[in-house]
């Protein structure tokens, strides 16, 4: 996924530039409003969510953002050591589709930039559009809940579908163990990390596809997409 970091602290984006990167996103850094705004010519120039940090030199974050909301419908995520409700509120009611405050926890970053990217249908999607995802040979059928592998179904479980559902929207993002457990399990991650490989093992068996499912050591897992 492209993501647009506006940050004009560069120690700060350099550090997070690279903790992204191990995570799968190609990352533009934009320095100031203005060149964040350039960045998203024409019509959001494909990024998948906006970084946006509110402390800028040239205009106001909040500025930013409601003019970001004109030009593009690509998430934005505001970052900001404001933590007072109002805050936030304003914030949304820019336009911005989430509000991390600082100091925030690298794992939370990474899953509110996941859930927001979910939400959020592709600008080049029409109405209507088809709502599977295909990963080569495999089609997962969201409303559904069906998955084939060349043309025959796969029966799975609703856990099994919810985890290859989640890591099959974002092929080759690195998804962290903790992520997976809170969004599929809706739980912590303390004494759920064996049931999450039970479940990784299991879709590999299913599908007849071992490498489909890769395994970051001492980070999580990400979804592999087969050729065609």
């Amino acid at each position: 996924m492209r993501l647009l970091l506006v940050e004009d602290d560069n120690h700060v984006a350099a550090a997070l530039s690279a903790v992204l990167a191990r995570h799968g996103f190609d990352v533009t850094h934009a320095r100031s409003g203005e060149e964040a705004l350039q960045a998203l010519v024409p019509e959001g120039a494909g990024f998948g969510v906006v970084l946006l940090d509110l402390g800028l030199p040239d205009q106001d974050g909040y500025e930013v953002c409601g003019k970001i909301r004109k030009r593009t419908s690509t998430p934005v995520i505001m970052v900001t050591a404001r933590s007072d409700v109002r805050s936030r509120i304003h914030g949304l009611n820019l336009g911005a589709d989430d509000y991390v405050v600082k100091p925030y926890d690298t794992g939370e970053l990474l899953a509110r930039i996941h859930a927001v990217s979910r939400r959020t249908v592709p600008e080049d999607q029409p109405d209507g559009g088809d709502s599977a995802l295909r990963l080569g040979t495999v089609r997962i059928e969201l409303p559904t809940r069906q998955v084939s592998v060349d043309g025959s179904v796969v029966q799975l479980t609703r856990k099994e579908f919810d985890l290859l559902a989640l890591l099959a929207q974002r092929p080759g993002v690195v998804f962290r163990r903790e992520q997976i457990i809170s969004e599929v399990w809706r739980t912590s991650w303390e004494g759920t990390g064996r049931t999450l490989e039970v479940h990784v093992a299991s879709l590999r068996a299913k599908l007849r596809m071992p490498a489909l499912i890769e395994t970051v050591r001492g980070v999580g897992y990400r979804l592999v997409a087969p050729a065609a």
